[in-house]
Formats: C-alpha cells, structure tokens, sequence
C-alpha cells in the first residue's frame, strides 16, 4: 500500500468521525458517510467524496464545506503529516446510480 493511501484511509476515517460527531452546523444531517477520499501524491489536494441519504443533497454539502476550514485545522492535529491538504467536498452518487440502473435491468426483465 503506497503512502499517499495510506494517508487517505486516515483521513477518510477521521473526515468521517468529525462530521458524525463534530460538526454543529443544522444543515448536517441525514445519514452521511465518506464513500471515497482521493489525495494528490504531492499531499496539497484532497477530494472527498460523500454519500447523503435522508437529507437535502446539496444542503448538507453546502453545511459540510462551510465546515472545512475547521476540520482540516482538526486534521493537522490528528494526523502527524507535514502538509495538510486542501479539502474539497463532492457529492458521490453512485448508489443512486446503482439502484437506478438496477431497477431499469428489473424493468426490462418484466
């Protein structure tokens, strides 16, 4: 496992746990979970992918970036690296996508 993934699984992880248990902001809320978190191998850019059920999409995206400046400060005391990466919030819909395609295979099925 290289470095680079290494640093994102902990990252992910803590991502993770901050924004169940941190994050005081309203428009977090729903079931939420970090799905994928993709780093640059320089460490300067991070792309963090969540997945939003229960709860307006674009709102609780809007909520968790409003947030970011506190949690990569938090991640600096967390994690031991020397540079922090940007973080950059994306909704992941590839669930959607998946149920989606496999009610249309059921669809054609019947």
């Amino acid at each position: 496992m290289e470095r680079t993934d290494r640093i994102a699984e902990e990252i992910k992880k803590v991502i993770s746990e901050m924004i169940q248990n941190e994050l005081k902001d309203p428009r977090v809320k729903g079931l939420i979970s970090v799905t994928k978190v993709l780093i640059t191998k320089d460490l300067k850019y991070c792309k963090i992918y969540i997945s939003v059920l229960g709860a307006d999409k674009n709102e609780v995206l809007e909520g968790i970036k409003s947030g970011a400046g506190y949690m990569r400060k938090e991640l600096g005391n967390r994690i031991e690296i020397r540079i922090l990466p940007e973080l950059n919030f994306i909704l992941d819909d590839s669930l959607e996508y998946g149920a989606h395609i496999d009610q249309v295979i059921k669809d054609i099925n019947s």
